[in-house]
Formats: structure tokens, sequence, C-alpha cells
């Protein structure tokens, strides 16, 4: 283990400024503020990545690093710090005083500053990292976990015992040239933090969740969403959308699967405060495509809306409806399904999600067979010329405003003006990590 290994961190302190150029927006949203991209993650290839959030500071993942923003003042979003340690895909969550970040791509060792190798070398990193944020201005690295094929996503679920916490590990595509990422590869890592020592966290299972010769078109998972108040998890798989029983975190167990012919990848997951429904992402192209057109057509690279029907024997999922960017994008543009929350109004389902360049929209899920977009916040292309990585990454609602998470301009703060919204403002929320999802309040 590293132990508190300082590293390259960038204090800036800048903040700020509202930016319209090229935005549309339509329904009860504006834009608010937009920050770029920190420095030393600003390149064309340091996407922005997903978000997690703690008190009054959002962490923006990135492929080289992650940034740390007060957002104390949302409108005024200020930049404190930067923590440059590439390792592709950055996915984050947050507890306390500590971050997890996903390293998706091997790193010669476990250092921060380690070069990039290929994925056949014996000797080469990728897993989780674990940082130490008590000091926003001054992040520290921990400790380093080693997962089979890296980390794509990464899922925390707090352990039962208040002395430990789990780190779901997602990742795909093993090939039999690589030594750390071996086919059929059916399985999910599940790491084991010790609170009062996390420097000695470990993979402490390995549980497989695709044994069964019929679903041998997955071999990975792409994403789990937690609800660890309620010991279950809906899991993005590749070709199977999934329910866990998460009642023992170090051992979940697949209580039920779906697929649709439909779907491509099944990229994500986010179930109703009441668990009643689930809506998963289909990314159509891998996020790199121009799939918000008619051509496609609108059931595919969409999000499908499943029931749980909680009455037999276990949970069974029942298909209600597709919901597809209503607005069609640009050829240039890369548009599809992809990360996005919860709004918390007691009693109805919103939902606001990310689509890349297709931007932020805003979703009534309340009638889960007639979903229907409410609001969006959009721009244009990246490059007008050229089909471009660009886009919202994810788009989460906390503590009364929108943060998107956009991979070549930065972030972007949202604040939400349709009246039927207004009742989320009232939740408040101390940490939100996204797939760890908090019992919102019903009434």
């Amino acid at each position: 283990m590293l132990g508190a290994v300082p590293l390259l961190v960038a204090v800036m302190f800048t903040t700020g400024t509202r930016v319209d150029d090229d935005v549309s927006t339509g329904g009860g949203i504006e834009h608010v503020a937009h920050l770029p991209k920190a420095e030393a993650l600003d390149s064309p290839a340091a996407h922005n990545s997903d978000l997690a959030f703690t008190g009054d500071h959002v962490i923006v993942g990135n492929y080289h690093g992650f940034a740390v923003y007060d957002i104390s003042r949302p409108e005024e979003p200020r930049h404190v710090s930067t923590v440059l340690c590439p390792g592709s895909q950055g996915d984050v969550s947050v507890s306390g005083d500590l971050l997890y970040f996903s390293v998706d791509y091997p790193r010669a060792n476990e250092e921060c500053g380690a070069s990039a190798v290929s994925a056949t070398d014996p000797d080469g990193f990728e897993g989780i990292r674990i940082f130490d944020i008590s000091d926003k201005a001054n992040p520290q690295y921990v400790a380093a976990v080693r997962t089979d094929c890296g980390s794509h996503t990464n899922t925390l679920v707090p352990g039962k015992d208040g002395e430990h916490e789990y780190v779901y590990v997602s990742s795909y595509s093993p090939s039999v040239d690589f030594p750390h990422c071996q086919p059929p590869h059916d399985k999910i890592m599940v790491v084991e933090v010790p609170l009062d020592d996390p420097a000695a966290a470990a993979v402490v299972s390995e549980p497989r969740l695709f044994a069964e010769e019929a679903h041998k078109n997955t071999s990975g998972c792409h994403d789990i969403t937690a609800y660890p108040e309620r010991d279950i998890a809906a899991a993005a798989c590749m070709g199977d959308g999934v329910l866990l029983d998460i009642s023992d975190p170090v051992n979940p167990v697949v209580t039920e699967r779906v697929q649709d012919e439909n779907f491509a990848f099944w990229h994500s997951a986010t179930l109703t405060n009441d668990a009643r429904h689930v809506v998963f992402t289909d990314e159509l192209g891998g996020g790199s495509a121009a799939t918000c057109d008619e051509k496609t057509g609108p059931e595919r690279g969409a999000n499908a809306v499943y029931a749980v029907d909680h009455g037999g024997a276990g949970p069974e999922l029942r298909f209600r409806s597709y919901y597809k960017l209503p607005r069609h994008q640009a050829e240039t543009e890369n548009c599809v399904a992809h990360n996005g929350s919860l709004i918390p109004v007691p009693g109805r389902d919103f939902f606001v999600q990310a689509w890349y360049q297709g931007g932020v929209s805003v979703i009534d899920l309340t009638d889960p067979d007639h979903p229907e977009e409410i609001a969006y916040f959009d721009r244009g292309p990246w490059d007008p010329e050229s089909l471009s990585m660009a886009g919202s990454w994810s788009a989460y609602y906390y503590n009364g405003h929108v943060y998107s998470s956009e991979i070549q301009r930065g972030l972007d703060v949202l604040r939400l003006t349709d009246p039927r919204l207004v009742e989320a403002e009232r939740v408040r929320l101390e940490e939100f990590n996204p797939q760890s999802q908090p019992s919102l309040p019903s009434h």
C-alpha cells in the first residue's frame, strides 16, 4: 500500500461565470454558471466523466485525474484543486473523507505518474485508487487495489457493521491475451475498505453473476446502482439488465435478469424512490455515435422503463415503455442515453439525464407508460465539421441545482424553474453518489 503519497495538486480558486454561447433551453431550466475544465485536465483526450458530491463540494472525474469544486454558491462555483493521476474513465465515489477513483487502462505501476502500458503487460496496474480528501485543497493518495479487467465504474455500498464499506467494481472486455482480464469474466469484484484503516482495502469477493450458458453474451457489467436502504441494486451488464439482492453486501445475489432486443449495450440503471420501477439505459454506439436521429428511431439508444413486481417469490421485471430524446441532433453530435438521477419531488418520479451532445433532459416518469421531456439544456456541435467525443457525460440533481459534467467544455450548473419541481429544493443531502441511491422523502 502507498500510504499518503503526495500528488501534483494545483490550487487555483477560479470562479465560474454564466455562459450562454450556442446554448438553447426549453421548459423551466436556466443555465446559471460554467467553468472550463481544470488546467492539466483540459486536453481533448482528458475527458470529464462522472460526478460525486460531498457537503459544499462536487468532485469531477476525468480520464487524467479529478478536480474539486466549491459549490457553496452554486451560481459562482469555485475551482479548489486538481489531482493529476491518469488512468482513463475516472469514475468517482465519495464517503466521508475518502474518494474512490476508477482506473480502466493499465499503468506501469500504482504510482500516479506511471506511464500507460499494454493490457498484455503482467505488471500493469488498473483497478481502484483511494484518496483522502479531508483537505479539499490538498487530496492525498492512500492506497491502490488491483481488480480484474480494471475498474470501468465503481459503486459504493455501506457495510452493516459501521466499520467497513464496500466498493463494487464493474468492468468488461476480457481477452485471453490479457493476464489480468481473462474470459469469461462473468463477475464483479467487491473491495472491502476498513474505515479505520483504508490503506488495508482489498478484494474480498468475486461474485459470479453470469455463470449460465444462456447468458454468455455478457462478460462483465458496465455499471451498478445500489439502493442500500432497501438491500437491492440494479445492474446494467452489457447484454442484460439485472436485479441484485445486496442484503449481504459481500455476496450480492442475482434475483432477476432481463434482455431487450432493442438494446445494444446495457449501460446504467436508476431505481425510483419507491423501488417500483427501474430505468435502464442503452449506450448504442458506445457513446461515440450520432444516434439521436430519425434513422435510429425512438426505441434504440434509449431508456427502457421496467416495473419491478415484488409480489412473487422474487422480483420480476416487466417492460413498460421507452424514452428517447425527442430532439434530433446533428450528424456530428454523439448522442445517446447516459447518466442521470432522480429529482427529489415527493410522490412524483422526475429524472434528469445526460445525453452527451444531446445535452441535458428533464423527464417526467410519473406515468411509466408515457414518460415525457419537460425541460432541456443543449448546445450546438463541439465540432460542426466532424463527429467527435463531447457533451454531457453526467447530469445530476444535488441540493437545488443540476450539475453537468461536460466532456470537453467543463462543469455546467443549471437551475430548474418548472413549478412542478420546486419541492425538490427542500431536500438537502450531506453526500451524494448517484450510483448509491439514498432514500428520499416520500411526502
